[in-house]
């Protein structure tokens, strides 16, 4: 039973590492750690403040995405949308 539940926490460790690693790499090319941190507050907020006030809306992912290219609410970006979109997804999966 032991092994059993130390297996099933390593296999759940691996699933959730894998995606948190690509996406922070990516994140960290793109310079929005300059700004952002996953836990608190820096220039910009918490990754995990805008999942939560992100969670459960329609169309979320979109308009986080606009808000970023848009260059109104947040300064120019310089990553290609697609990087942009794939880190958002990830922000919003916290």
């Amino acid at each position: 039973m032991k092994t059993a539940i130390v297996g099933g926490l390593v296999v759940a460790g691996l699933l959730l590492a894998g995606p948190v690693s690509a996406s922070s790499e990516l994140d960290k090319s793109s310079g929005c750690l300059k700004c952002h941190d996953v836990y608190k507050k820096k220039m910009g907020p918490a990754y995990i403040d805008v999942a939560m006030a992100y969670k459960g809306k329609a169309g979320a992912e979109a308009t986080v995405v606009a808000r970023i290219m848009d260059g109104k609410n947040h300064p120019p970006v310089k990553a290609p949308e697609a990087d942009v979109k794939t880190i958002v997804k990830w922000i919003l999966a916290m």
